[in-house]
């Protein structure tokens, strides 16, 4: 099982894993590939369990006043915010944005620029996850390449990173162009309140809680499935995964059994998962990727509410 199992103090973090990492505001943070390799244009990022979910499972550390540039996605990306305080904002000019804190959850919407920053005054992290086994490439607003550029970083143009300072550009490649602005006007934008449909505030989790067994409830975050039975979710959002939350202090849920690509990182909390006759433990920040079609047990003992994530591939 020790293959399927990601310790979040013995990962390899990249702290150059974009094209705008030398930029002010963008090169303090730390980028981790927990489930499949990401997004991350760092060709040595460090990835923990490589195997196929169907989706990609990242985490992001920064100091306060850093975090990303404006991008966008052609897959899903969900944010789970572990600590901190974080401001996102988006749209081409990144002027609309809005705070989360701590147990906070959002799906971004598809081909809409966004970016992140830890706007707290200690060092945040946040949990990502990305749809599809290859969650695509980033597209970047032209003046972060135009940036990057001076700081001596910019990317080919079949998306790799390239160090101008200490590389030639390879003969049978070029540099990657910012996108025109006509291209530009492409790209989506919501309003502040369209993009509140696409969120779930940790004060809120409460009123969708479902009691399941022994002490154990489920909260419904987005998609229907969570082991062999559907659920109203909060976030309306095809993802392409499903996320839902085990909620509880002492509590034991039996016999779940996953037909999906499932994998549990727990927010707060050690939880114990037993397989047969072997125990798994997973402490906070810790990732455990099920095996499938095998009952699972998975329980937890504390004197306080611990939350366990669980995310599975979509039918």
């Amino acid at each position: 099982m020790t293959e399927r199992i990601a310790r979040f103090n013995e990962l390899t973090p990249s702290t150059l894993p974009f094209v705008e990492g030398r930029i002010e505001g963008h090169k303090e943070r730390k980028n981790y590939s927990i489930v499949g390799p990401g997004v991350a244009e760092d060709s040595q990022q460090s990835v923990k369990i490589s195997k196929s979910h169907g989706y990609n499972l990242g985490a992001v550390s920064a100091n306060p006043k850093n975090g990303s540039g404006l991008h966008s996605h052609t897959t899903a990306e969900v944010f789970l915010i572990y600590s901190g305080s974080w401001r996102f904002y988006w749209g081409a000019d990144g002027k609309n944005e809005i705070i989360l804190s701590k147990g906070d959850i959002i799906s971004m919407p598809t081909n809409m620029f966004r970016g992140f920053e830890n706007a707290g005054d200690e060092e945040g992290l946040i949990f990502v996850v990305l749809g599809n086994d290859d969650p695509g490439i980033i597209t970047w607003v032209p003046n972060v390449l135009i940036k990057a550029k001076e700081t001596g970083l910019a990317l080919l143009d079949d998306n790799s990173l390239i160090d101008l300072k200490e590389n030639e550009i390879p003969p049978n490649r070029k540099l990657l162009e910012p996108i025109s602005n006509e291209t530009l006007l492409k790209f989506d934008n919501y309003r502040i309140d369209e993009i509140e449909k696409f969120i779930c505030r940790f004060k809120n989790q409460t009123n969708h809680e479902i009691n399941l067994n022994n002490g154990i409830k489920l909260i419904q975050i987005i998609g229907s499935g969570f082991s062999n039975k559907n659920y109203n979710a909060i976030i309306d959002h095809d993802t392409g995964f499903n996320l839902s939350i085990l909620k509880g202090k002492q509590g034991l849920i039996e016999d779940l059994v996953f037909d999906k690509p499932t994998i549990l990182f727990s927010q707060k909390g050690n939880w114990k998962i037993k397989i047969k006759e072997e125990q798994i433990n997973i402490n906070s920040k810790d990732t455990f990727s099920v095996p499938l079609n095998t009952k699972v047990n998975i329980s937890i003992e504390d004197n306080e509410d611990c939350f366990l994530n669980c995310v599975s591939k979509a039918s």
